[in-house]
């Protein structure tokens, strides 16, 4: 068991040396990059399966016991993400095989699993500093995917990620020494044996250091206010590797913020969770109000990032084992929605040649194949029953009227209405409305299967969590029963 806890970092390490030592060979660079990420995939089932199970694997280090070592620890959360994550990987693997928006570097795949490495080591560790050294790791390689095309656009957005990153990394190492000096332990379930020893005699400092600590995962998630790094930086990256950042990265911020309030620090003074709540809702309004403005795909659907993690932090501030369950459930089908979207997106953009709707159109009438194939990840994201969104906000907007959050309730609805404008304006212009060029054709020497494999494989896995969503609310509750020390 403690071998397989450290799957999650020693594969893609193993495969980032692997593919850095073949990067003068691509065909075999591509073939042991395949290689791992289905060993990674096959690793994160067994973690499932053993948390699952109520075994979960566990793994310390340094020849120090728990909780002085280091230690992983994968409960049904943090597995689950793992597996996602394995899940998104293969899928933009998939999706680089292709043509659609190619591009190629002999660093690209060793960045690529490299970033796998920070955020598989995000959900696997059971430490706060060793999750400050996770998220270093992302963002080392996010930096250096962002910069590798050395494109002007690029390196600007690439300016813009890190310097804001860089804040919120710092945010998190003065809040990591803080949390030290007050608890005495890093340890994620020594921390919070110290928390609930401390009863209120430590109130107002508790509030000053997970107030610290929350901001600066807010800030990695994307959340109102400090969230326009991820609209200006996105959309420079390639399609496959911007869906692998639009379906993981924000994820990770996310989750520090359930483990922190939802587990470990559960729970947290009332104050924070209604702060929380507060910034769920302006992050659901202000992104979803920056997609409908814009015209370019990219953008608009970055700005959904934003507008889509209000709904998940919105969870985490209900401060229940129902929120905290819709909270994974919204999680996990977020990423497999919003990847899908950008890696469809991208094949728009190789048939009509722009990511900018006022010069796209008539792909329904010459592809209506890949019109329904827009719409399921487009409606799902609105919350269409019975599409996973509708599941994922149900779970959420029921708990927030039971606890009587009316005006949380009306904006979340209220988002749902101007996403739905931002989805349809993307079917009407780029599949409804004729081409803007009278002469425009479909492109004849397109080479998109792979991309087909990938976007079609991400849509059947919506639409089984769609039609059966019972097996994942039900592991999402069990998961959800085993936060704050339940």
């Amino acid at each position: 068991m403690s071998l397989l806890a450290t799957s999650p970092v020693l594969v893609p390490l193993a495969t980032v040396v692997a593919t850095t030592l073949a990067q003068k060979h691509p065909r075999l660079q591509a073939l042991l990059s395949f290689i791992g990420i289905g060993v990674f995939f096959v690793c994160a089932v067994l973690l499932v399966a053993a948390a699952h199970s109520d075994q979960p694997a566990q793994a310390a280090f340094g020849g120090w016991g728990v909780p002085f070592g280091i230690e992983f620890q994968l409960d049904r959360t943090s597995a689950a993400l793992v597996l996602i994550t394995a899940l998104m990987g293969l899928a933009s693997l998939v999706f680089m095989a292709s043509d659609a928006d190619p591009f190629h570097h002999p660093l690209l795949l060793p960045l690529v699993h490299g970033l796998l490495v920070g955020v598989g080591g995000s959900f696997a560790t059971a430490d706060l500093f060793n999750l400050y050294v996770w998220f270093e790791v992302m963002l080392i390689c996010a930096v250096g995917l962002m910069a590798i095309g050395g494109r002007l656009d690029q390196l600007d957005g690439t300016f813009k990620y890190f310097v804001l990153n860089l804040f919120g990394t710092l945010l998190l190492l003065m809040a990591v020494g803080m949390v030290y000096a007050v608890t005495g332990h890093l340890n994620y379930g020594a921390m919070a044996q110290a928390y609930a020893a401390s009863g209120s005699a430590q109130f107002m400092l508790y509030v000053l250091v997970l107030s610290t600590l929350s901001l600066s995962f807010l800030i990695k998630a994307g959340a109102f206010p400090l969230f326009a790094w991820l609209p200006a930086s996105y959309h420079t990256l390639p399609a496959a590797v911007l869906a692998l950042f639009a379906g993981l990265l924000t994820k990770v911020g996310v989750y520090a913020v359930l483990r922190s309030l939802g587990d470990v620090f559960a729970p947290a003074p009332a104050v924070l969770y209604e702060a929380l709540g507060w910034v769920a809702a302006a992050t659901m309004l202000f992104g979803v109000l920056g997609a409908a403005y814009h015209w370019d795909m990219r953008r608009i659907l970055a700005f959904h990032i934003v507008s889509q993690i209000g709904y998940i932090l919105l969870g985490i501030a209900l401060a229940s084992e129902a929120g905290n369950a819709a909270t994974l459930f919204y999680t996990l089908h977020h990423i497999v929605v919003k990847a899908n979207l950008f890696l469809i997106a991208a094949i728009i953009w190789r048939y009509t040649g722009s990511y900018d709707l006022r010069h796209t159109g008539g792909l329904y009438k010459l592809h209506p194949g890949l019109a329904i194939l827009f719409l399921v990840p487009a409606l799902s994201l609105v919350g269409i029953p019975p599409l996973s969104g509708f599941w994922s906000k149900l779970l959420v907007l029921q708990e927030a009227i039971a606890q009587g959050r009316v005006v949380w309730t009306a904006v979340a609805l209220a988002v749902s209405v101007l996403t739905l404008y931002s989805m349809m304006k993307i079917w009407m212009e780029a599949f409804w409305k004729p081409h803007p060029r009278a002469d425009w054709t479909l492109p004849t020497s397109t080479r998109l299967g792979w991309a087909w494999v990938a976007t079609i494989g991400l849509a059947l896995v919506t639409g089984a969590i769609s039609l059966y969503p019972q097996w994942l609310i039900e592991y999402s509750l069990a998961a959800a029963a085993t936060l704050g020390g339940r």
